[in-house]
This record gives C-alpha cells, structure tokens and sequence, in this order.
C-alpha cells in the first residue's frame, strides 16, 4: 500500500474509534470538563504568584501563559493523534501487542489509533490561554499578528517533537516492558519543566532539555523570537529540525525495538 492508502486507512480507523467512544456522551463531556479544569487550576496558581511579586526572571504573566498555552496545545496534538504510544505499556504488559503484529499493516499505524480521544478539555484549556496571552501581548505592542501563524507554526512542531520522546521512551519497553516511571521523567516532568523559561534552571538541565529531550524547541526557544525579537526567524527552521531529527530517529529506535519484543506469553 502506498503512503496515501495508510493515511486513509488511518482515517478509518480514528472515525471507528470516535463513534465508539461517543456511544457514551456524558463521560465525554465530564472528563473534558475535568481536564480543563485541572490544566487551568494549575496556571491560576502561577498567575496568582506573577501577580503578587511580578515577573519570573523577566518574564511576564502573558509570556508565561504562552509557555503554558504552546506546551498544552502540543501536547494535546500528540496525545489526539497517537495517545496509545504513551500506554504502551498495558499492551507489553498483556499481550494485547500481538493482535495488532497479525494486522496487514504497521505496527505502530495500527496501534495509534487505538482508543482514539478528542481531548476538548485540553484543547479549549490551551486556546484559551493563547488567545489571551496573545492578545495582552498584542494590545501592549509586544507583538503582531504574524504571531499567531507563528504559533501554530510551533505547535504542529511541538508536536512531533513530544510524539518522537513519546515514541523513543515507549521503545525501551520492549526491553523494560515497565516504562511509567520512565514517562514521568522524559514526558511530564520534562514538559512541565519547559512552561517556564529555561533560565531559571540549572546549566546542565536546560542543556538536557535542549539535546537529550529536546523540548525546549517545543516553546521556548521559538518563543525568544515570537514574543521578544530575541534570536532571530532562524528558530523556526530549528525547531523544523529538532521534530525532524527527532521522529527520524525515534521512528529507526522504534523498527529496532519491535524486533526484540518477546510476547507475554511466550
């Protein structure tokens, strides 16, 4: 099959997944509701500390909520489009992994649309942030309108970057099978690290979070220029890079890894 017959029957597959998870509206609605919630509870917090004793190393409460909004929205493109990279485990775990190697298909096409969600929570949580970051840095003359280009520009490569760390820590499980304690560290310890700026942490840290799990091309580094002119238009083609090099590389760990993976029952 070529790439365009895959990517249909991707398709198929997430429009399978949807009607099957709309079968129950209520606990659609209430979990979107929750999601929203908790991620906004959270920057409430930081903005009530912003306010209260100003900038974090110079960064405003707009700027930050931008970290946050940029880092959310990447985040949900990833988990939208590929969730079940990020449980992988439960299918080393049970041996639900080899129903999908007896598909016609990819491994990995197969299995990404398992259990397909549509996170709105996190979807309206994020929109709604960057809409109002934005729009408090464009009144004050901070910034334009090619920003919001920019912005989705970044998120789409956000994206890619935090699908090919999901993706590589996923891998390891083929040796590890256990690989949740491993995700705390290179998915949401590292992602919640970058919604503030990369200065407030140690030189080794922010060198890690800029090679090793390179999360700070998620926002950070685009936002220098987005938002402060800082760097220059070159960070875009960065940040294209750093996705690019990173799903290259995670896509070859991943054909190397499912080769060594022994079934539950075997």
């Amino acid at each position: 099959m070529n790439h365009k017959a895959w990517i249909s029957l991707y398709g198929l597959l997430i429009r399978t997944s949807i009607r099957s998870r709309m079968q129950y509206k209520f606990n659609f609605i209430l979990a979107s509701f929750l999601a929203a919630l908790i991620q906004i509870s959270e920057f409430l917090m930081v903005a009530i500390v912003l306010h209260k004793f100003g900038a974090i190393q110079g960064w405003s409460m707009y700027e930050i909520g931008y970290l946050f909004a940029v880092m959310i929205l990447s985040k949900t493109l990833y988990r939208t489009l590929a969730d079940e990279v990020h449980h992988l485990e439960k299918y080393l775990v049970t041996g639900d992994l080899d129903q999908l190697l007896t598909r016609p298909m990819p491994v990995l096409l197969a299995l990404m649309p398992q259990n397909f969600r549509i996170m709105l929570g996190e979807v309206l949580q994020g929109g709604f942030l960057l809409i109002w970051s934005l729009g408090g840095m464009m009144a004050a003359g901070q910034t334009g309108w090619e920003a919001i280009p920019q912005s989705l520009y970044i998120i789409v490569t956000g994206s890619i970057i935090l699908f090919s760390i999901g993706l590589a820590t996923a891998t390891l499980g083929f040796w590890t099978t256990r690989i949740s304690e491993l995700q705390n560290i290179t998915e949401d310890a590292a992602g919640t690290a970058v919604r503030y700026p990369l200065t407030l942490y140690p030189k080794w840290m922010s060198t890690l979070l800029l090679t090793l799990l390179p999360v700070g091309f998620v926002n950070y580094v685009p936002s220098l220029y987005i938002l402060r002119g800082e760097l220059g238009p070159w960070v875009f083609a960065a940040a294209a890079a750093a996705a690019g090099i990173s799903l290259a590389l995670s896509l070859r760990f991943w054909k190397y890894g499912i080769t060594k993976y022994q079934s539950a029952g075997s």
